[in-house]
């Protein structure tokens, strides 16, 4: 895999349908090197720090192929790197080949995939499609989550390499269907809570699952 693009964006408030809508959705890319933290990037941030944010959403990738894809499917000519909320927008990331847990390597810093990304009504403003959250939901095409495991710099053009993955992984997309497209299973939940490298609040997810399903049996 290959880092494309850097992209960054403070919130803003924007007008939205019944008001206003604060977001920090709105990402352009950066030339250079970009220092990455423990919560983000340098020159990025998150309106809405409840469900946004922290150390395991701390960056955001998205696959440079998905852009041809979407563009295809919706007949646009504006999607650009970042249109999607992406920090890193990196060539070869494929959601069914990319586990949770995986630790990358990416200019100076060091990367764990933590979960997937569900789209909220801030990708629906950001696209101009009211039903987008749906559209999103149903092609999979979902990227994922990163946590900092080592802070430094990187910038478009860095090599992503997986340095480490876990002993019984699951991938990015098995992860995805299970929560919002194929909920029971009950093989797979219990997979999905022996991963180590899932954040927290999928784990209580999961967990849950496991108990109503147990409890239903």
């Amino acid at each position: 895999m290959k880092l494309h693009a850097v992209n960054v964006g403070l919130p803003v408030t924007l007008p939205s349908r019944g008001g206003l809508l604060r977001t920090g959705i709105y990402k352009r890319p950066l030339d250079g090197r970009v220092q990455v933290g423990r919560s983000n990037l340098e020159g990025d941030g998150q309106a809405d720090l409840q469900n946004h944010g922290g150390p395991h959403q701390a960056v955001y990738a998205y696959a440079r192929e998905h852009y041809a894809w979407w563009a295809q499917q919706l007949e646009r000519a504006d999607l650009t790197p970042g249109h999607f909320g992406e920090n890193l927008t990196i060539c070869g990331l494929r959601e069914d080949e990319v586990c949770i847990g995986d630790v990358w390597r990416v200019g100076d810093t060091l990367l764990q995939v933590s979960q997937p990304r569900i789209p909220c009504h801030k990708l629906a403003h950001r696209m101009g499609l009211p039903d987008f959250v749906r559209t999103f939901t149903q092609s999979e095409r979902c990227g994922c989550y990163l946590r900092v495991l080592q802070t430094g710099k990187l910038g478009a053009g860095d090599r992503v390499t997986r340095v480490e993955r876990e002993t019984n992984p699951m991938s990015v997309r098995a992860i995805f269907r299970l929560r919002l497209l194929q909920p029971d299973d009950p093989v797979a939940t219990e997979r999905a809570c022996q991963l180590p490298g899932l954040s927290p609040e999928w784990h209580q997810y999961f967990a849950g699952r496991r108990l109503a399903m147990t409890a239903d049996a």
